[in-house]
C-alpha cells in the first residue's frame, strides 16, 4: 500500500517539473547558414598589379549575393531583460570547399557579450564595426547590388563588404526617438602602444517611418608600413593590409586608412525605395610608405529598387568615384559604374539572381610600390575593378563588363 501511494506523488512532482520546464529554459542556440554559388562572365581579366595579358573569362565564384557561411548563435536570458549573447560564424568557398580566411575557422565573426533593452549591448571579439552595422549594411548599395560585383570600385569605402576587426569592443545603444549610436575600438596587441595597429569606429543612425539615414567614421592604423610588410592592422587575420585592389594598389604601406560615409534610404511604398550614399576615403602615408601625399577618394552613388512582382525584385545603381590630384598625379583617376540586378524568390529560403555591371576608369593612379628599394612608385593608367569579387583579378584595361547568374539558399 505504501509503495502504491508513492506512485501518484511521483507523477504529481513529474508533472510539476514539466510545467516548470519552459520557465527555466531561457537559453537558445541556433545553427544557420548560407549557400551561394554563381557563374560569372568577366570581359577582361589580369592579375593585381598587372595591366597586360587580359582576356575574357567565365568562372565559378562563391558568395556573390551573400557570402557563403555557416554559424552558431545563442543567447541566455539572465532576467530583467539582460542577456548574454554569442556568435561564431565561418566563411567558406562552395566552389572549392576551402575556408574563406586562412587559419581562421570563425573568421567572419567570433564574439560574446551582453545586452539590455535599456542600456544597449557590449560585445567583444572579431566582429563588424558600427561603420558597417549602422550605416553601410542597412542603407548602403549592397542592399540590392551585392558585395561581390558591388557598386563602388574596389570596395574602397567598405560600402560593398566590411572589414571585420579583431579583438574589438563594440557598444551599440538602444534606439531613443529613432536615434541609435555605436562605437568600437580594436586592440592590435602591439607592445608599447595601444594605438599602433588599432581600429576605431563611431556611427550615428536615425530611423523612423519611411526614412533611414546614418553617418559613420572609421580609422585603421597600421602597426608597420613598408619594408615588405604592407601594414599589419587589426582588421586582418594575417599580416596583410585591408582593401588592396587595383584602385588602391599603389597606396599599400599606408600608415592609416580613414573613412567617412553618409547613407540614407527612403521607402516610397511597398514597391519603390531609393538609397543614396557619399563616402570620403583617405590613405595616409607614413615614414616607410612609397607615396608622400595623402590620397583622397570621394564617391557618390544612388540605387533604385522596385518590387516588380510578388516574387521578383529589380534594382539599378550608379556610382562615381574621383581621386585627388596628389603624389605627382595631375590627371587623377575617376571611376564610373552602372549595375543592374534581378532577384527571383523561389521560396522563403531559396532564390535565383542575376547581375550585370559596367565600369569605366579614366586618368592615372600609382602602380605597385617597390618596397626595400629607392625606386619611386610609377604612375599607370587607372584600370577597372569592381566590388570584392575582382580584388585580385581586375580588368587589364580601362573598361570592364561583368555578368552573373547564381542561386542562393538559406538554412
Amino acid at each position: 500500500m505504501e509503495r502504491q501511494s508513492l506512485i501518484p506523488r511521483i507523477l504529481v512532482f513529474a508533472g510539476l517539473g514539466l510545467a516548470a520546464a519552459p520557465a527555466l529554459a531561457q537559453s537558445s542556440v541556433t545553427l544557420y547558414g548560407v549557400v551561394d554559388d554563381s557563374i560569372i562572365y568577366q570581359s577582361s581579366q589580369s592579375t593585381l598589379g598587372s595591366t597586360s595579358g587580359g582576356r575574357s573569362n567565365i568562372k565559378m565564384v562563391s558568395g556573390i549575393w551573400w557570402g557563403d557561411r555557416w554559424g552558431i548563435k545563442g543567447a541566455e536570458d539572465l532576467g530583467g531583460g539582460t542577456k548574454v549573447n554569442f556568435q561564431l560564424e565561418s566563411g567558406f568557398n562552395i566552389a572549392t570547399g576551402g575556408q574563406q580566411f586562412t587559419n581562421a575557422m570563425f573568421g567572419r565573426q567570433a564574439w560574446i557579450g551582453g545586452s539590455n533593452p535599456e542600456y544597449g549591448s557590449l560585445t567583444i571579439g572579431r566582429q563588424y564595426t558600427p561603420y558597417y552595422t549602422l550605416v553601410t549594411a542597412p542603407y548602403g548599395p549592397t542592399l540590392w547590388l551585392t558585395g561581390g560585383i558591388g557598386a563602388h570600385p574596389g570596395d574602397l569605402d567598405q560600402m560593398d563588404l566590411d572589414y571585420r576587426a579583431n579583438s574589438s569592443l563594440v557598444y551599440v545603444s538602444p534606439k531613443f526617438y529613432g536615434v541609435t549610436v555605436g562605437a568600437s575600438y580594436s586592440l592590435a596587441g602591439v607592445p608599447g602602444s595601444i594605438y599602433s595597429g588599432s581600429t576605431w569606429s563611431g556611427a550615428l543612425q536615425y530611423a523612423s517611418g519611411p526614412l533611414g539615414i546614418g553617418a559613420a567614421f572609421e580609422r585603421i592604423n597600421n602597426s608597420t608600413s613598408g619594408g615588405g610588410v604592407f601594414g599589419t592592422d587589426s582588421t586582418t587575420t594575417t599580416g596583410g593590409q585591408s582593401g588592396v585592389s587595383a584602385v588602391t594598389n599603389g597606396y599599400q604601406g599606408a600608415q592609416a586608412q580613414q573613412r567617412f560615409a553618409v547613407a540614407g534610404l527612403w521607402t516610397f511604398n511597398s514597391s519603390w525605395d531609393v538609397s543614396v550614399s557619399y563616402s570620403n576615403v583617405q590613405y595616409i602615408p607614413g615614414i616607410n610608405s612609397k607615396f608622400s601625399d595623402t590620397a583622397v577618394f570621394n564617391t557618390e552613388g544612388a540605387v533604385l529598387h522596385y518590387k516588380a512582382l510578388r516574387d521578383l525584385d529589380l534594382a539599378g545603381g550608379y556610382s562615381y568615384t574621383r581621386a585627388s590630384k596628389a603624389n605627382g598625379i595631375t590627371s587623377a583617376a575617376q571611376y564610373q559604374q552602372v549595375t543592374l540586378s534581378q532577384y527571383y524568390t523561389l521560396s522563403k529560403r531559396t532564390g535565383l539572381y542575376a547581375l550585370q555591371a559596367y565600369q569605366r576608369a579614366n586618368g592615372n593612379t600609382l602602380g605597385t610600390p617597390s618596397f626595400g628599394t629607392a625606386t619611386a612608385t610609377p604612375q599607370i593608367n587607372a584600370t577597372a575593378a569592381m566590388g570584392d569579387a575582382f580584388q585580385s583579378t581586375p580588368s587589364s584595361s580601362r573598361s570592364m563588363v561583368a555578368v552573373v547568374f547564381g542561386i542562393i539558399h538559406h538554412f
